[in-house]
């Protein structure tokens, strides 16, 4: 791609090779450690579903009793399998038996390695084959049937009901729409489980669950072959069960999650050593169910000047970047986040947000990059809100932005009602529409506002990441570096579910998925 805005080549290349440095380090670390949410993400994957009497998740209490008899350092895997072997019994009927009192796993006398792994890799090999079956079948939808151009116009439900969900997302597909988001329930992030079944009653949002999952991407298929189009659905796997929820979302054919390295860390309080053991799994398996990931730097901007910590987005971006090719990832699945939210008092504040959108897809040509709406200087005043949403939706076809998350007119109101969403998707279809190959016809003069701008975000992001890579990501985060968001190693939560891999640590999945989508 050549470079409208006369970036120069070598600093992006300091800037991806500093960002390439912090992963590796970062890297050491999550290859000597686990997590209780890796080990029932293993489990999950084994096909252990269902809860106990108390309404507990199977997963969870196969962990816990691994975990209580010191053993969870071999990998949930290695018990299961030495179960297996030792009884005969499937991995369901293990869990039954450990959630009846029956069964206490670390107990169980030692089997041959060798048979342990057989009896596991048997398994494990009809998960993955799964999950790959699926990604066929939506390749085989999109040429069948078709899907809708980029920008994607990505849309929310947020009802609580999953039913409900299922009645407006189908809506917003009739409108146009071409993603899906599901938004979580308040605070799903921080439960250290995943509720069961299907849930009617979230607050600000619906639960994620494989069951709610199953029952939208049925809705969605359904809905796709009726308007001709392939409906991609979104939902998250961050936060404490990060790789759990990318697990079930890879087995009920998810096509995005909200993944990002750094978001639990800074806007959740998750424990830092937690969130990036966890999202190296959940990458992962997004990589290998080929889901597109979404990353969060959007989220610096509603907590730091989107002026002044531009070059924190740019960053972030190449860290999560690196991340993801460490998970096998490949960059057509990266969607980096940014973001349209500088004052709209700002003189030439357009200016300035079409150099950063110009920079972050010349940077990252491949990445289907998802491009967020202005929210924090949404007021409520409705019909300024939409000529925002619509300078937004000017700048995403100018960039040949990936995934347009679209702003509505209601912004800082309500959530969205089915004629906000039918607006803003009229909104943006006008305008992607009269301006298709808008970028192709026009360049940017030399040396001026757009180019300076753009430079000088890319020259502070490369000093930043420079800065980190001496430092190292624990205490450039401590130093509230990123979203001017201060968090300690030690801190936060679910630090007490992080552990040391034992000698022998056992996990079919990293080996089975890993580098497998290529």
């Amino acid at each position: 791609m050549i470079s409208k805005l006369n970036i120069d080549a070598s600093i992006v290349g300091k800037a991806r090779g500093a960002a390439g440095n912090i992963a590796e380090e970062v890297q050491k670390f999550i290859e000597e450690h686990t997590t209780v949410t890796v080990e029932r993400t293993v489990v999950r994957l084994l096909g252990i579903d269902g809860v106990d009497e108390i309404d507990t998740p199977l997963p969870n209490v196969v962990v816990d009793n691994i975990k209580e008899g010191g053993g969870l350092g071999n990998g949930a895997a290695y018990w299961i399998g030495n179960a297996m072997v030792q009884t005969g019994n499937t991995p369901q009927e293990i869990a039954e038996a450990v959630a009846k009192g029956e069964l206490d796993l670390t107990k169980v006398p030692a089997q041959k390695l060798e048979d342990i792994q057989n009896s596991i890799n048997g398994i494990a090999q009809k998960t993955v084959d799964r999950i790959g079956n699926n990604r066929k079948k939506r390749e085989d939808f999109i040429s069948n049937v078709g899907e809708g151009k980029k920008p994607y116009l990505y849309v929310i439900v947020a009802t609580g009901n999953i039913y409900e969900d299922v009645v407006q997302a189908q809506a917003a597909a009739r409108q146009g729409a071409d993603v899906i988001a599901v938004i979580r329930s308040t605070a799903q992030s921080l439960l250290d489980y995943v509720p069961y079944g299907a849930t009617t009653e979230g607050f600000g949002g619906t639960y994620a669950t494989q069951e709610n999952f199953r029952i939208m991407r049925k809705a969605l298929d359904e809905v796709g072959e009726e308007v001709g189009r392939y409906i991609r659905l979104c939902n998250y796997c961050s936060g404490l069960c990060m790789p759990e929820i990318a697990a079930m979302g890879a087995i009920e054919g998810l096509d995005m999650m909200l993944n990002d390295a750094l978001y639990g860390i800074l806007f959740r309080d998750i424990n830092m050593q937690r969130t990036l053991v966890d999202q190296y799994f959940s990458r992962i398996i997004n990589g290998y169910a080929g889901i597109i990931i979404n990353t969060g730097e959007d989220n610096y901007l509603t907590t730091a000047d989107a002026v002044e910590e531009a070059h924190t987005v740019l960053a972030s971006q190449f860290i999560n970047e690196q991340f993801a090719l460490k998970a096998g990832v490949p960059e057509e699945q990266m969607g980096l986040g940014h973001a349209f939210e500088m004052n709209p008092n700002l003189e030439n504040g357009f200016l300035w947000e079409l150099a950063q959108a110009q920079m972050a897809k010349e940077i990252f040509p491949k990445a289907p990059l998802k491009y967020m709406p202005p929210t924090k200087f949404k007021t409520g005043d409705i019909f300024k809100g939409h000529v925002q949403d619509a300078m937004f939706n000017m700048i995403s076809i100018w960039t040949n932005q990936g995934i347009q998350l679209l702003g509505m007119l209601t912004e800082a109101i309500h959530t969205p009602h089915l004629h906000d969403r039918a607006l803003a998707i009229e909104n943006a279809k006008y305008i992607f529409n009269n301006c298709r190959d808008l970028g192709e016809e026009i360049e940017f003069k030399k040396d001026g506002i757009i180019q300076k701008r753009a430079q000088e975000v890319l020259f502070n992001a490369t000093n930043l990441l420079e800065q980190i890579e001496k430092e190292g990501i624990f205490s450039t985060i401590e130093g509230g570096k990123f979203g001017g968001v201060k968090r300690l190693r030690d801190g936060g939560k679910g630090l007490e579910g992080v552990m040391k891999k034992a000698e022998g640590y056992f996990n079919p999945f990293v080996d089975m998925m890993l580098g497998g989508n290529k």
